[in-house]
């Protein structure tokens, strides 16, 4: 069995953008799972995922607010098509974070997390895939804002994708 999934970080709605890009949910409806990696800021977005997506996991960031807090977890789990997959909002400094990271998920083989709105993928020393999704909203220094999909298939990771997508004009 194949399971195809995107991922998200900080989305800040509606402080950097007032909607999730058209691109954004168009690919929601052409995955099986959506993992949004936490700062949704508003809670219209949380209800947004859960109705339009088939499968939610997502965890709280840093700017999420007491609504947020009360609906998610600080660490979220899954074992999706032999993929065992951890969500977490922050993993602190790109210094040593592979080496933090196998410390602290130990039965992990991927992780998703957000904060630093930059793209990130690389692997742990022990093997575990790390996979931060940037943002689809607020880039940041980013040249764009950027969202990732990806394909598990029978307890591997056959494709990572970052989506990147056009600038948006001011309003």
């Amino acid at each position: 069995m194949t399971t195809s999934v995107l991922l998200l970080a900080d989305t800040h709605l509606p402080k950097r953008a007032k909607v999730l890009p058209d691109a954004v949910l168009e690919a929601i409806d052409g995955v099986d799972i959506v993992v949004h990696a936490g700062d949704w800021v508003d809670a219209e977005t949380l209800d947004l995922l859960e109705t339009r997506a088939a499968r939610l996991i997502g965890v709280v960031g840093n700017n999420d607010g007491a609504d947020l807090r009360a609906r998610l977890p600080e660490v979220a789990r899954a074992a999706v098509d032999g993929v065992r997959l951890a969500v977490v909002h922050e993993t602190g400094s790109s210094n040593g974070r592979e080496k933090r990271m196998d410390d602290a998920f130990p039965d992990v083989d991927l992780l998703v997390f957000g904060h630093s709105h930059i793209p990130w993928d690389t692997e742990t020393p022990r093997g575990m895939r790390l996979l931060n999704p940037g943002s689809p909203t607020d880039r940041r220094r980013q040249p764009h804002g950027t969202f990732m999909r990806l394909v598990l298939d029978d307890g591997l990771i056959t494709s990572v994708e970052l989506h990147r997508l056009p600038q948006r004009r001011p309003v």
